[in-house]
């Protein structure tokens, strides 16, 4: 992530599954599970999301054990079976806890500079 005065360059999207979308921009869902290799996200970084963008605030690394149905509502899913559809589809092992919220207003080009008017 690449800062110019105090227009952020948007170099990366956060994904959303399309019936989640309405409730991550209204603020209701403000948590997701992602299983990745590594972590493709970082504190403070932010990330293109149709008209706005997704600033991470924490991420942690958490135990299968750690999923329950009531983590997977926190995160918009109806249940446990609901989150696994949608977040277990790569290769990833590790299991991260993304909390976030959404900045609307604050779409960018991706990897387009943006410099601060003279």
């Amino acid at each position: 992530m690449l800062f110019i005065g105090d227009s952020p360059t948007v170099t990366q999207h956060m994904l959303f599954t399309k019936k989640l979308r309405a409730d991550v921009k209204s603020g209701q869902v403000t948590a997701s599970v992602r299983i990745w290799k590594t972590p493709r996200v970082k504190v403070g970084g932010r990330y293109q999301l149709e008209d706005g963008q997704i600033e991470v605030s924490s991420i942690r690394e958490i135990s299968w054990e750690d999923l329950t149905d009531r983590l997977a509502r926190d995160t918009g899913f109806n249940n446990l079976i609901d989150l696994m559809k949608t977040a277990k589809h790569g290769s990833g092992q590790h299991i991260y806890y993304v909390r976030f919220r959404f900045v609307p207003g604050l779409a960018l080009s991706v990897g387009k500079k943006h410099n601060r008017p003279n």
